[in-house]
């Protein structure tokens, strides 16, 4: 049986993911540092039919990593699929203004681009880009001298057209998106392949609060996003599949590698005009 090895597992896409691997015959081990999450979705998983195990860990923990693996190795057998799925952003690195606005260079009760805190930089670039860094160090090892294995990362379309607010998420995801260029082009005299998804706009529970209000009514930047997405709506997480299958999928893909595919109801095409 193949095993997929999906970081992030117990979040919205992730888990998405996780389910969908499972119905194509993966094992599928779901790594968070959430561990009740990825239980739960590992759990709803087996209950479907589908072999899964969660386990509990920081992909910014090298050592942890490493005992994981060894876990998985006994449990489930050698990755062959790695989704490096775990990241997001923190206030700590998010300004309240969309655009420079007079004072903000002395404003202290706000949060503007003068005072973002380095330690916010430091996490979002670690849990994003070393997110992908330290797994693949990690599982990569089991996929060395075999065939039809791949490694797929998931970035943003803030790698793209960087979105207000957000500098360092938007940083990140850019470099998450080179790193896999670079990883492809690492890899391929080792037959792994090695690409990218950049998920448009979701609802996820990490941003759920920024695109409604308590109430449920939309936030002016949803009206926002909106406006600039062509479908004029959300995109449904299971939206996402037919990249992942496609990607993962070692004859459809066999000649692709170092791609980002967009997933994003045409944002990225259009201009706004």
């Amino acid at each position: 049986m193949k095993v997929a090895v999906i970081t992030g597992a117990g979040g919205v896409l992730c888990g998405a993911f996780a389910e969908a691997l499972a119905q194509d015959g993966y094992a599928v081990a779901l790594l968070d540092i959430n561990e009740a999450a990825a239980n739960a979705k590992a759990e709803a998983i087996c209950a479907a039919g589908g072999v899964a195990k969660a386990y509990g860990v920081s992909v910014l923990d090298r050592e942890a990593l490493e005992d994981v693996h060894q876990k998985i190795l006994a449990d489930l057998g050698p990755c062959s699929l790695l989704l490096n799925g775990a990241g997001g952003n923190s206030p700590k690195c998010t300004t309240t203004h969309e655009e420079y606005e007079k004072g903000d260079e002395v404003a202290t009760d706000i949060s503007t681009f003068f005072n973002l805190q380095e330690s916010g930089f430091d996490f979002v670039f670690d849990l994003n880009l070393k997110g992908v860094l330290l797994p693949t160090q990690v599982f990569a090892s089991d996929m060395l001298g075999k065939t039809g294995c791949s490694i797929v990362n998931i970035s943003s379309m803030n790698a793209y057209r960087p979105l207000t607010k957000i500098p360092a998420y938007s940083a990140a995801k850019a470099a998450v998106t080179n790193f896999t260029q670079w990883l492809a082009v690492h890899f391929a005299p080792a037959g792994i392949r090695v690409n990218a998804i950049a998920p448009g706009f979701f609802v996820t529970a990490q941003n759920k609060s920024l695109l409604f209000d308590e109430n449920g009514n939309p936030t002016p930047r949803t009206e926002k996003i909106l406006r600039a997405t062509p479908m004029n709506r959300f995109g449904d997480a299971k939206e996402l599949l037919g990249t992942l299958r496609f990607l993962a999928d070692p004859e459809a893909a066999g000649f692709v590698t170092g791609v980002c595919i967009p997933v994003d109801g045409g944002f990225s095409a259009y201009s706004g005009v």
